[in-house]
């Protein structure tokens, strides 16, 4: 078992895979409210959940933005989709990630998470292979 320590230390480690220095900034920014919420997220979510080595960050990446979607949670979104990229999703299992949720988690909730994954394709010049689909 590691150390609290070492569990941040990984977790930075994961989220600079995940994300450029403008994220690991933010999610550093919630230190002026709560440190201990920084640290929580960086040492669990990253340093322990996302580091389980059974899944590669690709397929974690999925998971969350499966989880994200069926929530309604579509302020973390973006950083998700974006560290989806960074790992390796190509935009067409974003997409499919986005259709399959309609499914289970309903149109609404997709029909949003389509909206933001638009706007972050369009903000990164990202053309989506339709014949992928």
């Amino acid at each position: 078992m590691n150390s609290k320590k070492e569990n941040y230390e990984h977790g930075m480690h994961v989220l600079h895979q995940l994300t450029d220095e403008k994220g690991v900034e933010m999610i550093k920014g919630y230190n002026d409210i709560s440190p201990e919420f920084v640290d929580m997220m960086v040492s669990f979510g990253f340093g322990e959940v996302y580091s389980m080595k059974v899944l590669e960050l690709k397929q974690h990446t999925m998971i969350t933005i499966t989880s994200l979607i069926s929530q309604g949670a579509f302020e973390q979104l973006p950083f998700h989709v974006r560290a989806g990229l960074r790992v390796g999703l190509r935009p067409e299992e974003i997409i499919h990630i986005i259709l399959h949720c309609a499914a289970y988690a309903g149109f609404p909730k997709a029909a949003s998470a389509m909206r933001i994954t638009k706007e972050i394709f369009e903000e990164l010049g990202i053309e989506v292979d339709q014949a992928a689909e």
